[in-house]
């Protein structure tokens, strides 16, 4: 099923979206968003997903986004009818003020692991902006999934690892983990982990990581909008999965408290 297709509702500016402000979006192609999933109408990390939207708003059009109106528009969108769903809230440029978009769709779950990755030799520009565009980001998805594997590993010059075409990875070497120095966006889902892991007692540092590095881990995972998932292989190296790390991860993550919208 395409996404088109799984498509339940969508809304600008708190009304049904209508054909020319659809085509307008179509034609912009400037913007940000955020995705996330909403269960028994609660987010978890609604404050961080309010601090992306707003800082790469002010960023990219000098507005802030104020959170009455984010919580109003997505519980607007959901309606009285769904209380579960995968929800992104798009800014998009338009004549005046941004335009709020907020689009609903099924609840999502994470794809279970071990995950299959392949490198590829591409590094999103601006890489702290969730942005709406991404030529290469999508490409390279595409073409990592038609090889059969899950997801494709963003690399820079010399195998420097930036992050996941759709995720953020991460490596435990027993004690701590490791996050790649190199730019990247900061997931909401990584932005959450890390201090509910610091609070038992494994702290998370930034380093440079390249993909000859991986099999040196105890073990490799990622993270994204869905949850966290172990990964088995990277090309064509097999990589451990360290199981009660797995167990901890999902455990510290799921320990996350919802956030009424």
């Amino acid at each position: 099923m395409t996404a088109a297709t799984e498509l339940l509702r969508i809304e600008i500016d708190g009304e049904p979206a209508s054909i020319d402000q659809l085509r307008s979006v179509a034609l912009a192609g400037f913007g940000h968003f955020t995705a996330m999933q909403v269960r028994d109408r609660k987010v978890r990390g609604f404050r961080h997903h309010l601090a992306r939207l707003d800082a790469a708003n002010r960023e990219l059009f000098g507005y802030e986004v104020e959170e009455h109106v984010l919580r109003d528009r997505i519980v607007h969108a959901l309606g009285d009818d769904i209380a579960d769903a995968s929800v992104r809230v798009h800014l998009h440029e338009a004549a005046e003020v941004p335009a709020l978009m907020v689009t609903v769709r099924p609840p999502g779950r994470m794809q279970p692991g071990p995950w299959r990755l392949r490198s590829v030799p591409y590094q999103r520009s601006i890489a702290h902006i969730k942005r709406t565009t991404d030529f290469g980001q999508g490409y390279y998805q595409r073409l990592v999934h038609s090889a059969g594997f899950d997801e494709a590993l963003l690399t820079g010059p010399d195998g420097i690892i930036s992050e996941g075409s759709i995720t953020n990875i991460g490596c435990f070497d027993g004690h701590r983990l490791i996050w790649p120095a190199a730019p990247a966006l900061r997931g909401i889902t990584m932005q959450l982990v890390e201090p509910a892991l610091a609070e038992i007692g494994m702290p998370s540092v930034r380093a440079h990581l390249r993909i000859a590095d991986l099999s040196s881990f105890t073990s490799v995972f990622v993270t994204n909008a869905r949850g966290v998932a172990a990964v088995g292989q990277v090309d064509a190296e097999a990589l451990p999965v360290d199981e009660q790390l797995m167990k901890t991860l999902t455990e510290r993550y799921e320990s996350v408290p919802w956030d009424d919208i």
